[in-house]
């Protein structure tokens, strides 16, 4: 962490741009440390908030799309190589592409929020050559919910985020939750309404 510290001091902004978008790619950089330390720093720099956020979303959608082209011109030959290298991927590429074979497009958003998916769902999208589009959209939903949540733990608790950070295993579990709870109500509120109005046409 002292290590990524020093960068970001350091570099400023565009050590935030390079990191966020190197753990986007699949790097092991964790993002529930990358991404409250990057807003801690830049309230202590006066940095604005939605300068850091949209830094932030801009370097996670080209570290995604770097995997999905990735995915896409490699295949599931890709997939392979990637558990061969580093075998603990295994679960999360798994779990990612139960997630996209069962929910498609939604996955990918979904996927953004769950630390095992989240990065790894890019390449299993570009495998299955969803367009590409739809593919920023999704992420452009799931990474603004998940950087957003985790960068404002950091830019508002910046005097004392090494304390916010040593405690977050107990309350991880909200920042997942919360952000996946309001997509799928938005969800279900979206498929309600058509129905219903599916219903009145009728």
């Amino acid at each position: 962490m002292s290590v990524i510290n020093s960068f970001i001091l350091q570099y400023g902004l565009i050590s935030v741009f390079v990191l966020i978008m190197i753990e986007y790619a699949c790097f092991p950089l964790p993002s529930e440390v990358v991404l409250p330390l990057c807003g801690a720093i830049a309230a202590r720099n006066h940095f604005g908030f939605l300068t850091i956020l949209i830094l932030s979303i801009v370097a996670g959608i080209l570290g995604s799309i770097f995997c999905y082209t990735i995915g896409n011109l490699g295949g599931k030959s890709i997939i392979n190589k990637i558990v061969e290298i580093c075998p603990k991927a295994k679960k999360g590429i798994f779990t990612s592409q139960d997630y996209f074979n069962k929910y498609s497009s939604i996955s990918v958003c979904v996927c953004r929020l769950i630390p095992l998916c989240r990065t790894y769902i890019s390449f299993i999208a570009g495998i299955a050559g969803q367009n590409i589009i739809t593919f920023i959209i999704s992420s452009i939903v799931g990474i603004t919910i998940w950087n957003t949540s985790l960068i404002s733990i950091g830019y508002i608790f910046s005097e004392s985020w090494v304390k916010i950070m040593s405690h977050y295993n107990d309350y991880k579990f909200l920042v997942l939750i919360i952000p996946i709870s309001v997509i799928l109500i938005g969800f279900g509120i979206k498929s309600y309404i058509h129905k219903k109005h599916h219903r009145i046409r009728l």
